[in-house]
């Protein structure tokens, strides 16, 4: 008859003992139907509370930018740019469950990864979902939180342009240097009879 040991013994509680590991949860880029980034968010809400994932798909975000968009008018409006369009970003520890909750969203097309390749038949294989690096994490939301508006012009070099206001208001030209950083812009203007460069506000020119 054989007799149990201390040491098997303190191995089989060890071993009885011991919890599931649990998946840490990460970033995934999830690529989605243009224009329906909005859409996707809500419905991926709505899922996960209606499937009980809440523990393993814990966030859903789209980055977005402060933007200046000048009008017309000269006038700005301030609004808010997707900084990946066509992406949404998802938290969530990745399990079957998880990953079918996500993937069966309408409008949603597949996570970002490495495509497995089928080992038979034609056709494409299997997208492994690749967790974003924690420094891509945290550079996506450092620009977004840190980031101050871009102004938003339609304005391009060899444009036409009129000067609406300011010393040279009246005279016309043409755009030579953008700097949306600055909201400013260069352009040439016929001023007595030279093509002479001029810096100028966006406000303060209309494009032709």
């Amino acid at each position: 008859m054989s007799s149990t040991t201390e040491d098997d013994m303190l191995l089989e509680e060890s071993s009885s003992a011991s919890p599931t590991p649990q998946v840490k949860p990460r970033w995934y880029a999830v690529q989605v139907a243009s224009g329906c980034e909005n859409k996707v968010k809500l419905d991926l809400q709505q899922r996960i509370h209606s499937f009980g994932v809440g523990d393993q798909i814990i966030q859903v975000e789209i980055p977005q930018s402060a933007i200046v968009r000048l009008k017309k008018d000269g006038s700005k409006q301030h609004a808010e740019e997707k900084v990946f369009p066509g992406y949404v970003l998802v938290r969530m520890a990745m399990d079957d469950d998880a990953w079918t909750v996500v993937k069966n969203t309408p409008n949603v097309i597949n996570f970002v990864g490495a495509e497995q390749k089928r080992g038979y038949g034609r056709g494409r294989g299997h997208v492994k979902p690749l967790p974003l690096s924690p420094g891509e994490v945290d550079r996506i939301f450092r620009q977004v939180t840190e980031q101050e508006a871009v102004v938003k012009t339609n304005l391009n070099e060899g444009d036409k342009i009129a000067v609406l206001s300011g010393p040279f208001k009246d005279f016309a030209g043409e755009v030579i240097e953008v700097s949306p950083e600055r909201s400013k812009l260069k352009a040439l203007l016929s001023i007595f009879g030279r093509d002479t460069p001029v810096e100028l506000e966006f406000n303060q020119v209309q494009k032709q």
